[in-house]
């Protein structure tokens, strides 16, 4: 095999390759998102509650956020192709037990394998397209992976959705067999492979067990604070995950900082433009896509909307990517990628302000679409810059590690915004009915027992209850059913000023922190032909 570096003219084989890598990181993302439709149908199937199929979203959550790092720097170290490779492999045979799953345990740990799979694959696809590509025509390619990665996000309620519906819940998982098996021939066919950069380290165990461990506490923490809200921080059950978790982090660190072949490179954080990229990665994910998960239960739970319909709708949000995706990574070419990412998230800022201003009682689709609109432009356009701007200034032997880092704190901020903002729509839901509740004329004992079943469901179950037969007829239901709706409201609306603040405040970040023009590594491939 000999080395050669990629000036010659982009090739059809490149764009194939670029087909092969979205398709296994479309298929990454959209199975975290994707399962949640289908959860009604699991609990019917298996004879189960919703808290016993928690753990279905949380396997993949955790371990996908756990593995991005370790995945991303044994691709570093002997070969991202490989480890793409087998990681798309892992992903396909997991899912096809999946679907076949007899028992929830079967399941979760599938789940769990799955992960894995959709963590190599993601954290490793934005290097190999550097990798694969040169020049203007690379901004291009990681401007398309780009649209992926926020079509895959945006879109599980609607494939989800239309295959629930259509198929049942195996089918959500059966979809990435045949998927994955074309993705895995052209892989295999097309990608170039990159040096194995690694081949006279020590692999640091060490390194990947505490940041494994460390992320995994932090997270685990979060996910249990979002299932018991009225548990205080302070609480032992969340505190001891958070502390356990950060602590252990600051050793990964300090061991990061000493040994000679470390897991990351820490000089990385000390460039203020990679500062910059990760905070923007973070807003991102804890302003726009812990967002959708508001934004869903809003349009499913309240509006009324099923499954498909909701996803229809927010194609509003999720087509923005596919079209702005390759026109951004072309301007990246000419213009700031500072500036660009920086006014697309003040764009965001006021979509939120739109939606925020929206919320009603009689909210509909035709209320919310304005500010869908400015919220899509800005996924669409920041996650083809923030791909571009992440390999910039990185070392051709790291920039599968800046791929995972830039994952890494997109997934983190992905989970502390739906638990963030859980918190904010809660604390404003309750604040609500406790004020207003007691002007019902009903009696005292109903009353108490009606505020507590909405605090024990919280704000995404109130309108079930409120709207519930038995309550329909009660001759205080009207008043009741409208302090409920209002409360929710109270909520929705201070979620989505939650979210502008976030991401107006990864604008400035951008502003002050991303370089202008900072220089691309030069990257060497593999000529396998």
């Amino acid at each position: 095999m000999r080395s050669n570096t990629m000036k010659q003219k982009t090739s059809i084989k490149q764009w194939i390759a670029l087909a092969a890598m979205g398709l296994g990181v479309f298929m990454g993302l959209l199975d975290v998102t994707v399962v949640n439709v289908a959860l009604p149908t699991m609990v019917r199937d298996f004879s189960t509650t919703f808290t016993d199929l928690q753990w279905v979203l949380n396997a993949y959550t955790l371990v996908y956020a756990v593995t991005l790092m370790i995945m991303s720097k044994l691709g570093d170290m002997y070969g991202r192709k490989k480890i793409f490779l087998g990681s798309l492999i892992l992903f396909v045979l997991a899912s096809a037990v999946n679907g076949m799953a007899s028992g929830l345990l079967i399941l979760d740990i599938g789940r769990g394998v799955q992960a894995i799979g959709g963590a190599g694959m993601m954290s490793l696809s934005m290097a190999l397209v550097a990798s694969n590509f040169a020049g203007k025509d690379r901004g291009l390619a990681l401007g398309i992976l780009g649209s992926i990665i926020g079509v895959s996000s945006a879109s599980g309620p609607l494939i989800g959705g239309y295959l629930v519906e259509r198929f049942s819940w195996p089918a959500i998982f059966y979809v990435n067999v045949p998927f994955g098996i074309i993705a895995v021939i052209l892989t295999v066919v097309y990608v170039k492979e990159t040096p194995s950069y690694g081949k006279n380290q020590k692999v640091d165990l060490l390194g990947m067990l505490l940041s494994a461990l460390g992320l995994f506490a932090i997270i685990y923490g979060l996910i249990v604070k979002e299932g018991h809200t009225h548990w205080n921080w302070t609480d032992g059950r969340v505190s001891s995950w958070l502390i356990g978790g950060l602590i252990i982090m600051i050793i990964f660190i300090v061991v990061e900082a000493k040994i000679k072949d470390p897991m990351v490179n820490l000089k990385m954080f000390k460039k203020p433009h990679f500062i910059g990229v990760v905070v923007v990665a973070f807003a991102l994910g804890s302003g726009i896509y812990a967002y959708n998960t508001f934004l869903t239960a809003l349009m499913q739970n309240y509006i009324g909307y099923s499954a498909t319909q909701t996803g229809i709708r927010q194609l509003t949000i999720s087509v923005w990517s596919l079209i702005l995706g390759p026109i951004v990574g072309i301007l990246s070419a000419r213009y700031s990628k500072k500036w660009m990412i920086s006014i697309s998230l003040l764009i965001g800022g006021v979509g939120f302000w739109l939606m925020a201003r929206a919320i009603s009682p009689s909210v509909s689709f035709v209320d919310l679409w304005p500010g869908m609109v400015l919220m899509g432009i800005t996924n669409g356009m920041v996650n083809p810059l923030l791909n571009t701007a992440g390999m910039e200034g990185i070392q051709a032997n790291e920039m599968g590690m800046a791929s995972g880092l830039l994952n890494v704190f997109r997934q983190l901020g992905t989970t502390v915004g739906v638990v963030g903002l859980g918190l904010i729509q809660d604390n404003q839901y309750e604040n609500y009915l406790n004020g207003h509740l007691s002007s019902i004329q009903m009696p005292a004992q109903a009353l108490s027992g009606l505020k507590k079943a909405l605090f024990d469901a919280g704000p995404f179950s109130g309108h079930g209850i409120a709207f519930s037969t038995r309550i329909s007829h009660a001759p205080f239901a009207q008043d009741f059913q409208r302090i409920v709706m209002k409360a929710y409201d109270n909520g929705m609306t201070a979620v989505a000023i939650g979210s502008a603040i976030i991401v107006v405040i990864g604008g400035v970040a951008a502003a002050l922190l991303l370089q202008r023009n900072p220089k691309s590594a030069e990257i060497t491939v593999k000529d396998e032909n």
